[in-house]
């Protein structure tokens, strides 16, 4: 799980570094295009079982979630550092919690809510609106938590009807799909380097992908899902020595509020035995 998280905020880093120079669709398609390569290579043949599915609307519609999610993080990547936005996307699992409650009318108890509303507030801390430095990017990451939110949910109605590496699959490859119909408006042309980051990409996602759904499958979501809070200390080192950022007082405080909040309402959901997806902490992208 570890791995997987580290991973995930080392593709969000590869991610920050291309955008600096390619369009931010670009960046994305690559993000996929490479992960389906890679996933052809490594689960070729296989792929004609995994490839088969009950549900192709349903992972039609989660996978366009993630990639909506994983657009916004990464239109985001070219105005804010990678703590601060890293630190506002973890407001999703305390939206998975409200959107469990408004679309699956799962039972949310009022410590829980009591949760999620301090979270949300500790995003304001690091959104800041109102002041001077507020901008309307400052708002990319809570559209990217959302639409991840709406994809854990979607996700918990599939249940385990499939098999996780067949929504792997799905995933990567609709969302593929989807940045092709539109990248070669905004196409230019890489360099070697820019290539290789590309592809590198690809198998970042992959390695993460693989160790989440290996670790799943060796334990508990519910003891699982603290560890995707390190996500916030990664991104954080990732900042400093790839691109000399440093998080402000406003993104320390706002993450650890956001943090403090997310780990209350996941050991409120274990007390209760809540059904809430606990694994949407590892927030791949």
């Amino acid at each position: 799980m570890i791995i997987a998280v580290f991973a995930f905020t080392a593709l969000d880093a590869v991610a920050k570094h291309l955008v600096q120079d390619h369009h931010t669709l670009q960046v994305v398609w690559a993000r996929y295009f490479f992960q389906v390569l890679w996933a052809v290579i490594l689960l070729g043949p296989r792929l004609r079982t995994l490839m088969k599915t009950k549900y192709i609307g349903m992972q039609l519609l989660r996978s366009s979630f993630l990639f909506g999610a994983t657009m916004f993080f990464f239109f985001g990547l070219n105005w804010m550092t990678l703590s601060d936005i890293t630190a506002i996307f973890e407001v999703a699992p305390l939206l998975i919690t409200a959107f469990a409650f408004i679309f699956l009318k799962e039972k949310v108890g009022p410590r829980r809510w009591f949760g999620v509303i301090i979270g949300m507030i500790g995003a304001m801390i690091i959104i800041r609106p109102g002041s001077e430095v507020f901008s309307l990017t400052s708002l990319i990451p809570m559209a990217a938590a959302a639409c991840y939110a709406a994809y854990a949910i979607s996700t918990r109605v599939l249940g385990q009807e499939e098999s996780p590496w067949t929504s792997f699959l799905y995933t990567a490859l609709i969302g593929t799909i989807i940045a092709s119909c539109f990248v070669p408006f905004y196409w230019t042309q890489p360099s070697p380097s820019a290539v290789g980051f590309m592809i590198l990409m690809g198998l970042i996602a992959s390695i993460g992908h693989y160790c989440l759904i290996l670790a799943f499958r060796l334990s508990e979501a519910s003891f699982l899902a603290p560890f995707g809070y390190l996500s916030l200390l990664f991104s954080t080192a990732w900042g400093f020595f790839l691109f000399y950022e440093l998080p402000t007082i406003y993104t320390v405080i706002g993450g650890t509020i956001i943090a403090g909040s997310g780990l209350y309402v996941w050991y409120r959901e274990n007390q209760t035995d809540g059904t809430i997806i606990n694994e949407a902490s590892a927030l791949p992208k």
